[in-house]
């Protein structure tokens, strides 16, 4: 057992991967993409803004910048205009410019399957590298985004608030076979179900084997012994 795991409390882990896969058979990456530089650009943009308004901006952007050499060149108020609907657009719109040049002085403008060098592109992180490795190339990957998160906590299979101590805690818990499925349906589960602030406990698929949902209906059980008495 690993320093990451041995904290954490036991859960029915084959069990939690069955339910989420009878609960979710077809999850997958929401971004729109063809290719390797597509999903990667989407998944940069997507910080902090929905899939489905990234969907409805990269249409425009990859018309106009199909490759890392075209975005390379690219002038950044032109990029910043079609990428303005998303938040921090000019942030983003930097890092774009930068990591297409980087793909092209040190990649032969093609995205890397390696997480070292995917990490050194200006404004990728861990979690959209391990997008990438996973959707793009098939790499086993976990990327933890906020519904990661919250769902692993919620349900038990991690504990913490650090995304990279959550990844690590992930890997050590689930086979590393079910990384990339598991993380997919993760995040279809806290967008369906699992919200942040209302979670639908009483239709979730995961609820007899969530630690959250057990405690909140012990916690509306007192509520209504209380109130009764």
């Amino acid at each position: 057992m690993s320093a990451a795991e041995g904290c954490l409390p036991r859960v029915p882990v084959r069990r939690i991967l069955g339910l989420l896969e009878q609960a979710y058979p077809e999850a997958h990456c929401a971004l729109a993409h063809r290719d390797a530089f597509e999903l990667l650009v989407a998944t940069v943009l997507s910080a902090q803004c929905t899939d489905e308004r990234v969907n409805r901006t990269t249409p425009a952007l990859f018309a106009r910048y199909p490759d890392a050499a075209a975005l390379a060149g690219a002038d950044i108020q032109e990029v910043s205009a079609l990428i303005s609907g998303l938040g921090l657009f000019r942030n983003k719109a930097r890092n774009l410019l930068a990591a297409a040049a980087r793909l092209v002085e040190h990649h032969g403008g093609q995205v890397p399957a390696d997480m070292e060098a995917l990490t050194a592109l200006p404004g990728v992180g861990r979690k959209t590298a391990n997008v990438v490795l996973s959707t793009a190339f098939g790499v086993p990957a976990i990327a933890v985004d906020t519904h990661v998160l919250r769902v692993a906590n919620r349900i038990g299979l991690a504990r913490g608030q650090k995304p990279e101590l959550v990844e690590r805690q992930l890997q050590c818990r689930l086979p590393r076979s079910a990384w990339s499925a598991a993380h997919h349906r993760l995040i279809w589960h806290g967008r369906l179900v699992c919200h942040a602030r209302r979670p639908a406990c009483a239709t979730c698929p995961l609820r007899e084997v969530c630690r959250y949902a057990r405690t909140a209906e012990r916690g509306a059980v007192a509520a209504e012994r209380a109130s009764g008495s």
